[in-house]
Protein backbone atom coordinates (compact mmCIF):
# COMPACT_ATOMS: atom_id res chain seq x y z
CA UNK A 1 0.00 0.00 0.00
CA UNK A 2 2.53 2.47 1.13
CA UNK A 3 4.59 1.42 -2.32
CA UNK A 4 1.11 2.80 -4.68
CA UNK A 5 1.17 5.63 -1.78
CA UNK A 6 4.63 6.47 -2.87
CA UNK A 7 4.20 6.79 -6.62
CA UNK A 8 0.39 8.27 -7.22
CA UNK A 9 -0.22 9.79 -10.71
CA UNK A 10 -2.46 12.84 -11.61
CA UNK A 11 -4.63 10.24 -12.70
CA UNK A 12 -4.91 9.10 -9.37
CA UNK A 13 -5.79 12.38 -8.27
CA UNK A 14 -8.22 13.07 -10.84
CA UNK A 15 -10.28 9.76 -11.06
CA UNK A 16 -10.48 10.46 -6.97
CA UNK A 17 -11.99 14.05 -7.88
CA UNK A 18 -13.99 12.83 -10.22
CA UNK A 19 -15.48 10.45 -8.17
CA UNK A 20 -16.10 12.55 -5.41
CA UNK A 21 -18.14 14.50 -7.99
CA UNK A 22 -20.02 11.87 -8.90
CA UNK A 23 -20.71 10.95 -5.27
CA UNK A 24 -21.68 14.71 -4.85
CA UNK A 25 -24.84 14.24 -7.34
CA UNK A 26 -26.69 12.17 -5.53
CA UNK A 27 -27.00 14.95 -2.44
CA UNK A 28 -23.46 15.46 -0.52
CA UNK A 29 -24.97 19.21 -0.08
CA UNK A 30 -21.98 20.65 -1.74
CA UNK A 31 -19.24 19.84 0.56
CA UNK A 32 -18.28 16.69 -1.74
CA UNK A 33 -18.07 19.25 -5.01
CA UNK A 34 -14.90 21.53 -3.11
CA UNK A 35 -13.10 18.04 -2.01
CA UNK A 36 -13.54 16.66 -5.20
CA UNK A 37 -11.97 20.06 -6.40
CA UNK A 38 -9.38 19.97 -4.22
CA UNK A 39 -8.90 16.43 -5.33
CA UNK A 40 -8.48 17.85 -8.79
CA UNK A 41 -6.22 20.75 -8.05
CA UNK A 42 -3.86 18.23 -6.29
CA UNK A 43 -4.18 16.17 -9.54
CA UNK A 44 -3.23 19.18 -11.54
CA UNK A 45 -0.33 19.75 -9.26
CA UNK A 46 1.07 16.67 -9.65
CA UNK A 47 0.61 17.30 -13.27
CA UNK A 48 3.03 20.25 -13.33
CA UNK A 49 5.59 19.21 -10.62
CA UNK A 50 5.58 15.00 -10.94
CA UNK A 51 7.97 14.81 -8.43
CA UNK A 52 6.12 16.12 -5.22
CA UNK A 53 5.75 13.36 -2.83
CA UNK A 54 3.19 12.23 -1.46
CA UNK A 55 3.07 12.99 1.77
CA UNK A 56 3.00 16.33 0.55
CA UNK A 57 0.24 15.68 -2.07
CA UNK A 58 -1.51 14.57 0.97
CA UNK A 59 -1.02 17.30 2.88
CA UNK A 60 -2.43 19.63 0.00
CA UNK A 61 -4.85 17.84 -0.05
CA UNK A 62 -5.69 17.87 2.68
CA UNK A 63 -5.82 22.13 3.64
CA UNK A 64 -7.71 22.53 -0.02
CA UNK A 65 -10.74 20.35 1.30
CA UNK A 66 -10.41 21.64 4.55
CA UNK A 67 -10.39 25.47 3.27
CA UNK A 68 -12.52 24.89 0.64
CA UNK A 69 -15.45 23.32 3.00
CA UNK A 70 -14.74 26.06 5.17
CA UNK A 71 -15.03 28.94 2.43
CA UNK A 72 -18.35 26.77 0.98
CA UNK A 73 -19.55 26.65 4.33
CA UNK A 74 -19.34 30.73 5.02
CA UNK A 75 -20.40 31.29 1.73
CA UNK A 76 -23.66 29.48 2.35
CA UNK A 77 -24.06 31.31 6.01
CA UNK A 78 -23.73 34.72 4.37
CA UNK A 79 -26.14 34.03 1.35
CA UNK A 80 -29.04 33.32 3.96
CA UNK A 81 -30.91 36.24 4.22
CA UNK A 82 -33.69 36.58 6.15
CA UNK A 83 -37.37 35.33 4.48
CA UNK A 84 -39.95 38.36 3.67
CA UNK A 85 -42.54 35.95 4.69
CA UNK A 86 -41.28 34.61 8.21
CA UNK A 87 -44.55 32.80 9.29
CA UNK A 88 -44.71 30.94 5.66
CA UNK A 89 -44.59 27.59 7.76
CA UNK A 90 -46.24 28.65 10.66
CA UNK A 91 -49.88 28.78 9.58
CA UNK A 92 -51.57 29.63 13.37
CA UNK A 93 -49.08 32.44 13.42
CA UNK A 94 -50.88 35.14 11.32
CA UNK A 95 -53.83 34.80 13.28
CA UNK A 96 -52.16 36.18 16.70
CA UNK A 97 -53.72 39.44 17.35
CA UNK A 98 -56.92 38.71 15.32
CA UNK A 99 -60.42 38.30 17.31
CA UNK A 100 -62.80 35.15 16.00
CA UNK A 101 -66.06 33.73 16.80
CA UNK A 102 -66.27 30.23 18.71
CA UNK A 103 -67.61 27.88 16.68
CA UNK A 104 -67.75 25.60 19.54
CA UNK A 105 -67.63 26.51 23.13
CA UNK A 106 -64.73 25.90 24.97
CA UNK A 107 -65.17 23.14 27.35
CA UNK A 108 -62.40 21.46 29.33
CA UNK A 109 -59.67 24.52 28.24
CA UNK A 110 -60.65 23.43 24.08
CA UNK A 111 -62.79 24.53 21.49
CA UNK A 112 -62.73 25.22 18.06
CA UNK A 113 -62.69 28.46 15.73
CA UNK A 114 -63.64 29.25 12.35
CA UNK A 115 -60.31 31.04 10.84
CA UNK A 116 -61.37 31.04 6.71
CA UNK A 117 -62.24 27.97 6.16
CA UNK A 118 -60.93 26.31 8.33
CA UNK A 119 -61.38 24.70 11.88
CA UNK A 120 -59.13 25.38 14.13
CA UNK A 121 -58.25 23.85 17.66
CA UNK A 122 -58.01 26.87 20.70
CA UNK A 123 -57.26 26.49 24.19
CA UNK A 124 -58.22 28.80 26.81
CA UNK A 125 -60.76 29.44 29.54
CA UNK A 126 -64.16 27.78 29.52
CA UNK A 127 -66.84 29.88 27.31
CA UNK A 128 -70.23 29.20 25.44
CA UNK A 129 -70.01 29.46 21.49
CA UNK A 130 -70.24 31.84 19.48
CA UNK A 131 -68.26 34.21 22.49
CA UNK A 132 -65.77 36.58 20.92
CA UNK A 133 -62.19 35.82 21.24
CA UNK A 134 -58.29 37.16 20.39
CA UNK A 135 -55.74 34.64 19.62
CA UNK A 136 -53.05 35.73 21.90
CA UNK A 137 -50.56 32.83 21.12
CA UNK A 138 -49.86 29.30 19.64
CA UNK A 139 -48.62 26.04 20.57
CA UNK A 140 -48.01 23.37 17.97
CA UNK A 141 -51.46 23.37 16.05
CA UNK A 142 -53.24 24.70 19.26
CA UNK A 143 -54.23 28.69 19.15
CA UNK A 144 -53.98 30.33 22.77
CA UNK A 145 -56.90 32.39 22.84
CA UNK A 146 -58.68 34.82 25.29
CA UNK A 147 -62.39 37.00 26.11
CA UNK A 148 -62.30 40.02 24.56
Amino acid sequence: MIEYLQHLSFWDWLAFGTVLLILEVFGAGGYLLWIGVAAAAVGILTYLFPELPWAWQFLVFAVLSVLTAVLWWQRQRSAAKPSDAPGLNRRGSEFVGRTFVLHEAIVGGRGKIKAGDTLWLVIGTDLPAGSSVRVVGQEGVLLKVEAL
